[in-house]
């Protein structure tokens, strides 16, 4: 039997399902929790908070935090392709400027061209929004 095949299966299939399962179960057990701590306040006669078992949601986030996020996106795939080019260049000029491994050269153009992508979000988002930008930042030191 060829063994090649587990791999991508385990990679694809078993371990988004893995990750899935153990969330919804984290979930779960943060509910059972909360009933139980409400089960035992109720028969202990203990006045009950009602916020318990809400959903808290995310505030609105302004427009600058969102693009921040491109930002920190940009710099965190850039730099380790740009360590992995500098790898890659490293191991050329000590080997003689005998081709490096492909693989390196490969993972470090694709991280570094997400980088690039998301920094070019970031300023063209900067540039586009500045007005916006302006505009909450005055009504936040309004308030």
């Amino acid at each position: 039997m060829d063994f090649d095949i587990l791999i991508p299966i385990g990679i694809c299939i078993v371990l988004p399902v893995t990750i899935v399962w153990l969330i919804m179960r984290t979930s779960q057990n943060e509910t059972n929790r909360k009933a139980e701590i409400m089960l035992k306040a109720i028969e202990a006669g203990a006045t009950i908070d009602p916020n318990l078992f809400k959903v808290e949601k995310n505030e609105p986030k302004s427009t600058k935090e969102r693009l921040l996020k491109y930002l920190i996106a940009a710099c965190v795939t850039m730099f380790p392709g740009l360590v992995l080019f500098a790898i890659a260049l490293f191991s050329c000029i000590k080997l003689g400027f005998v081709f490096p491994d492909t693989l390196i050269l490969t993972a470090g153009g694709i991280l570094i061209a997400i980088g690039t992508a998301y920094l070019i979000v970031y300023r063209t988002g900067m540039k586009l929004l500045a007005n916006e930008i302006e505009a909450e930042e005055k009504s936040l030191t309004k308030e």
